[in-house]
């Protein structure tokens, strides 16, 4: 199988031997479950900028209302511009790879992404991000980034992987050339999720969807992806995906039997109420969707978000 959904991910990450001690952070689940279905651009900000392998340890530290990246046993070595100046270079080279997400290693002073150790004269703070992943958020804020710790959590590990797809879906409906008819196709298949996702933003992108043609197309472009993205970020809780499933039910008003329609409402209820998990009351609308051919639900990207031999929904 051809990989084509790139995604960025801390070198240390995928097991390289690149941290300050020549150890590694290796993730299985990125590097055993993650690695048929994404192509991996390794990338270690410390190695990359020209420190060495071992090497002395960095931290961020506060001087004067300004983050600086030192030396741990030795402040006065700085090496906060050229981690500046190599993350300004690198992530320009990102953004010509069409890259779909990024994993980053957390607690890092160059690549965490939250809750990273900042010193002062006399605490420390977990109110950080690294140097690189903060340039990385800044200058690609369409783009999904998680730390590779949080994706042992099923929801946020289903939610970032959902946005990685979402985000190649879009990219491939584009195919290198925009346009209003485009994105809208993309948009109705997507109209589900979004509202899963994030209410407020389904209906604002809807909004800007509807207006389209006031826009300069690369302009719009730019627009949607943004909001798409930020809206993906949400995620789907209990309450909003119980709206979508009864929704997605009421397409089948005409075509179920008393009988599977009560079984329909049990099912959707248990998983409101948290006695079944997701993949059941998908399941069976996707059996009533086989019987009964309703061509706006196959479309829809909230049935099959990703390939199923993830197994995402188990947990959610």
């Amino acid at each position: 199988m051809e990989k084509e959904i790139k995604v960025g991910v801390s070198a240390c990450v995928l097991g390289e031997n690149v941290r300050f001690d020549s150890g590694h952070k290796l993730s299985r689940f990125v590097t055993k479950e993650l690695s048929d279905h994404f192509e991996f651009v390794s990338v270690c900000p410390e190695v990359e900028s020209g420190m060495p392998v071992p090497r002395p340890t960095i931290r961020l530290m506060t001087n004067e209302e300004r983050l600086i990246l030192v030396e741990t046993k030795d402040p006065t070595k700085d090496h906060t511009q050229s981690m500046l100046d190599f993350s300004t270079r690198r992530i320009e080279q990102l953004k010509k790879e069409d890259l779909c997400g990024y994993i980053v290693c957390a607690k890092s002073p160059t690549c965490g992404m939250e809750r990273v150790k900042v010193y002062g004269k006399n605490n420390a703070d977990k109110v950080g991000i690294g140097l690189y992943t903060k340039e990385l958020m800044e200058r690609m804020p369409w783009l999904p980034v998680e730390e590779d710790g949080r994706l042992n959590d099923p929801v946020l590990k289903e939610n970032f992987v959902t946005r990685v797809y979402c985000l190649h879906d879009f990219y491939e409906s584009m195919g290198g050339e925009p346009t209003a008819g485009k994105i809208v196709a993309f948009h109705s298949r997507y109209k589900l999720t979004l509202m899963a996702h994030h209410p407020e933003s389904y209906k604002s992108l809807g909004s800007l969807v509807a207006n389209v043609a006031q826009y300069d197309i690369d302009e719009f472009y730019q627009l949607y992806r943004t909001g798409l993205m930020q809206a993906m970020a949400n995620r789907a809780s209990r309450k909003n995906n119980t709206n979508v499933l009864m929704h997605i039910q009421g397409y089948f008003k005409r075509d179920l039997n008393s009988d599977e329609k009560a079984e329909l409402c049990q099912v959707i209820e248990d998983y409101r109420i948290g006695v079944l998990p997701l993949l059941a009351p998908l399941t069976l609308l996707k059996h009533h969707m086989n019987r009964n051919s309703i061509d706006y639900l196959k479309q829809q990207k909230f049935l099959n978000p990703y390939p199923e031999e993830l197994r995402l929904r188990y947990g959610l």
